[in-house]
C-alpha cells in the first residue's frame, strides 16, 4: 500500500516540497488531462517515478533509448520494473535515421562539432520524444533550477510552443542534496555510476564524471561551450550579465 504523502521521508522540510511536487502534478492532471513523464533515469527522475506510481497513477511514465546508453541505465531501468512491478514504455529511434546520420557522421561524429553532435541528439532523442508526446496535453521534466544557469530561469508550468503543448517541471526548487535524502527515505535504487562521479547521466560516449561540487551539467557533452549543453528536448534560455 501508498504511503500517504505526508510523512513521506520524515523530514519536515522535504515532505513540505513532497506534498507541493504532488500538487503540481495533480493540477497538472486535472488541468491539461492526458500526462506523460520523460523519465531520463536520472537521481530526479526515481523520485518523480516513485510520486507517480505511488501517488499520481494516471501519469504515463517513457523513457527513450538512444541506443548509446551506459549498460548501468539498462541495470536501473529493470532494477525500477521489478521494484514497482510496473513497465516504463521505452521509445526508440528510426533505424533508418540513426543509419543515415552514422553514414553522413561516422558512429562517433558527435565529437566533430555543434550541428554533428546537435543532429545526433535530434535523430536519438528528440525524434523519438515529439512521437512519444502525441496524444498528451502536458509532459513533466525532472529539471531542477540549481542544475544549470539556463534552466534556473525555468517555470514550473510553460507552454512548450516547440512541441505544442505544455511542461510541467514539479521539481523545480529540490536540491540535488533533497533528491539524495528522498532516495534514501524510500530506498530507492538509483543509477551506479553516481556513485562513481556521474550527477547527470546521458548516453555513454558523451557523458563522463566531474569533481566533486562542479556543475552537476558540467560532465555532459564537455567538449563544447557550457550555453550549448542541452539535447534538445529544452529550449536554451540565453543569460544576459547584469550591466550594472
Amino acid at each position: 500500500m501508498a504511503q500517504q504523502a505526508a510523512g513521506l521521508t520524515g523530514t519536515t522540510d522535504l515532505d513540505a516540497k513532497v506534498r507541493n511536487t504532488l500538487e503540481v502534478l495533480r493540477r497538472a492532471v486535472r488541468e491539461h488531462g492526458k500526462i506523460v513523464y520523460a523519465s531520463s533515469l536520472g537521481l530526479e527522475s526515481m523520485v518523480l517515478m516513485d510520486l507517480i506510481w505511488q501517488h499520481v497513477p494516471g501519469v504515463e511514465i517513457v523513457t527513450i533509448d538512444t541506443g548509446r546508453l551506459h549498460e548501468e541505465t539498462y541495470d536501473l531501468l529493470a532494477r525500477v520494473e521489478r521494484l514497482y512491478g510496473k513497465r516504463v514504455r521505452v521509445i526508440f529511434p528510426e533505424q533508418e535515421a540513426v543509419q543515415g546520420y552514422v553514414a553522413q557522421h561516422g558512429i562517433n561524429g558527435f565529437y566533430n562539432g555543434l550541428a554533428e553532435r546537435q543532429a545526433c541528439c535530434n535523430v536519438r532523442k528528440v525524434v523519438p520524444f515529439k512521437k512519444a508526446l502525441a496524444g498528451y496535453g502536458a509532459w513533466i521534466t525532472g529539471v531542477r533550477r540549481e542544475q544549470s544557469a539556463s534552466r534556473a530561469q525555468a517555470a514550473e508550468t510553460e507552454f512548450d510552443a516547440e512541441n505544442g503543448l505544455y511542461k510541467v517541471s514539479p521539481i523545480l526548487d529540490w536540491t540535488h542534496q533533497e533528491i539524495g535524502e528522498y532516495i534514501r527515505a524510500r530506498k530507492l535504487p538509483y543509477n551506479s555510476l553516481v556513485d562513481k562521479g556521474f550527477p547527470s547521466i546521458g548516453c555513454s560516449p558523451c557523458t563522463r564524471a566531474v569533481e566533486t561540487g562542479a556543475d552537476s551539467r558540467s560532465g555532459r557533452w564537455w567538449w563544447e561551450n557550457a550555453d550549448s549543453r542541452e539535447c534538445g528536448l529544452h529550449p536554451r534560455i540565453r543569460i544576459v550579465a547584469s550591466q550594472n
